[in-house]
């Protein structure tokens, strides 16, 4: 990782401008102050430090830079929050010097998306056209407005075998650069030629708003009825979800993601202010996608069509979202009807009457197993779903609830799942407030004496860092008991002040954004603060003492094994000073 280039994207770009983009901030005794997106809170419990450049929330303890912000807002890892920062910071990253094809990969990635951009563009200029009346007729039979496809980016592809093939040609790319992309097709002969024809488009965007892939629905007649790109350097469509880029910010505020299955349904959602919906792209549901979901939200509401696939689609993706121990509820269609001719016959009102009646997603699971599995069927996936389950407070939560709702006696269930009975349930994102997955919120070690010890005395130096040097002098090491203890000030006294939170882990992280934050609650001043300078100087000679007595008292042990009478008298001598002074210490 090339550290003077995450350094360099600190520097340029402001975490309270970054944090405000999904939160309203107002300033606080010099900091900002907002809601946090992170768990369900409608008060200003997250505190953004634009000048030490973190976040902190006091109320579930979310903690970080910038990129963790952007990371766990977006759903995203921390290499591409690095790579979407440093793009927006305008740096150039080089955290793999060594590997020869980065440039090239680099290159070929700008030109996939320059080359999906430029074909928006001729899919939608084509909408416009009188090439495009039979797609603009489509859409306003399906009740879309103008703004809505404006929104969505909507284009048409015309039945013409070369017409986005000549038009990238015209740009400088080749017509083996648009199959690369996905954008074209090559037959077995060797032929290439356009893949979407004669079909409504669906620009299909990563979370940063590029477009990196298209749908295509048939108009007329022809097979099949949608198409998708195929996978590219750019897109993996188990990793994108339609419309995310768009709903996002919804999400964020909602805490909930309604997921649907086809490109109208989304478009028609958000016509009518269900602006948190999106849609998978093609296939069943990925764990991926879930987790992407779960950085915005504590609630996925799964809309499905009411027919056997529906119901059986509905429990494969609730069992994957409860797995992630996030909420779902699943929502039913009734029978012939799609979440878009609902609500294009019947408004909002026949959705919600069916969001309302839509049962939570464990409910729904156990429902469709007693009615729709035999017995052996349920237990297998009574079994199966506790043993994927990774957290254990998980399992405490719903190994209850699926012996309960499966009719089984819990005990009997318990032996035979080999879980024991917990002390206490801690309850899971499902009724608890949402932290993001892939990043869970970890205690610092304060498990015994000598760690809530050493955290007490870290403190200061985090806070104070101009003390710093004076501890150094005076030995601040030789209280400090634990490793973890150790290797934090070891990385206070070697890392300039402002630049310590990228060499820090998650744990450490934490642990030094709390204690900053703490600082601006109640910070010292004058005769309170020499008074915790003493204090701490004071501690640090009585660990020297400790450690002055341990050595005298190996001494008179060596002393006493050799018969040096001149010796011992001389270490029973230190050891007394050295008791006296932690008397006068004390």
């Amino acid at each position: 990782m090339d550290r003077s280039a995450v350094e360099a994207i600190k520097a340029k770009l402001s975490i309270a401008d970054i944090v405000r983009r999904y939160v309203d901030l107002k300033p606080v005794s010099g900091r900002w102050m907002g809601a946090c997106p992170f768990h369900q809170e409608t008060k200003p419990s997250m505190s953004v430090n634009d000048e030490e450049g973190f976040f902190y929330c006091f109320g579930c303890q979310a903690s970080g830079d910038v990129i963790d912000f952007y990371s766990r807002i977006n759903g995203l890892d921390f290499r591409q929050s690095l790579e979407q920062l440093a793009g927006e910071a305008g740096i150039e990253l080089s955290h793999v010097p060594h590997d020869p094809h980065v440039a090239e990969r680099k290159a070929r990635k700008k030109r996939l998306y320059d080359m999906h951009e430029e074909s928006k563009k001729y899919f939608q200029r084509n909408l416009s056209i009188s090439t495009g009346d039979i797609a603009r007729r489509y859409l306003r039979n399906r009740g879309l407005t103008q703004e809505i496809i404006e929104k969505f980016c909507l284009g048409f592809s015309p039945a013409d075998w070369h017409g986005l093939d000549n038009y990238i040609q015209s740009k400088g790319w080749t017509s083996e650069q648009g199959v690369e992309g996905g954008l074209l097709s090559k037959n077995d002969k060797g032929k290439i030629y356009d893949r979407f024809r004669g079909r409504l488009i669906f620009p299909i965007q990563d979370l940063s708003g590029k477009v990196i892939a298209f749908g295509g629905r048939i108009i007329t007649d022809g097979e099949p009825k949608y198409l998708n790109s195929s996978d590219t350097p750019i897109y993996k469509k188990g990793d994108h979800l339609y419309g995310l880029s768009l709903a996002r910010s919804t999400m964020t505020r909602t805490k909930r993601a309604i997921l649907t299955e086809g490109y109208m349904d989304v478009i028609s959602l958000h016509q009518f202010g269900y602006t948190d919906s999106c849609g998978v792209l093609g296939t069943a549901l990925t764990s991926e996608q879930v987790k992407k979901l779960a950085g915005f939200c504590s609630r996925i509401d799964l809309i499905f069509d009411g027919d056997g696939a529906g119901r059986k689609a509905a429990l494969k993706s609730s069992r994957m979202i409860l797995l992630q121990g996030v909420a779902c509820k699943v929502v039913l269609m009734p029978e012939g009807e799609d979440v878009d001719s609902l609500l294009q016959t019947k408004g909002v009102e026949g959705l919600e009457v069916c969001m309302n009646d839509a049962p939570a997603g464990l409910q729904f699971c156990m429902n469709t197993l007693r009615t729709e599995f035999a017995p052996r069927e349920i237990i297998a996936w009574a079994k199966s779903f506790l043993a994927e389950l990774s957290d254990n407070s998980l399992k405490a939560y719903y190994l209850p609830r699926i012996a309960d709702g499966l009719g089984l006696a819990e005990a009997d269930f318990r032996r035979d799942t080999g879980i024991s009975s917990p002390a206490k349930r801690t309850l899971p994102r499902t009724e608890q407030s949402s932290h993001h997955q892939s990043d869970p919120i970890q205690p610092f070690f304060q498990q015994g004496k000598e760690d809530k010890d050493d955290s007490y005395f870290l403190k200061f130096p985090i806070q104070y860092p101009d003390y710093i040097p004076a501890l150094v002098e005076k030995g601040f090491e030789r209280i400090l008991c634990t490793d973890w203890a150790k290797a934090l000030w070891e990385k206070l006294v070697n890392v300039q002040h402002g630049h310590i939170l990228g060499l820090l882990n998650n744990q450490e992280k934490s642990f030094y954004i709390k204690s900053r934050e703490e600082v601006h609650e109640s910070i010292l001043s004058g005769r309170e603060l020499l008074d915790e300078w003493e204090h701490i100087c004071n501690k640090i000679a009585i660990g020297q003492n400790k450690h002055t007595r341990r050595q005298l008292k190996e001494a008179l042990h060596q002393a006493q094994l050799s018969g040096d009478r001149q010796r011992i008298n001389e270490c029973f001598r230190a050891l007394e000073e050295s008791l006296r002074r932690d008397d006068e210490q004390h």
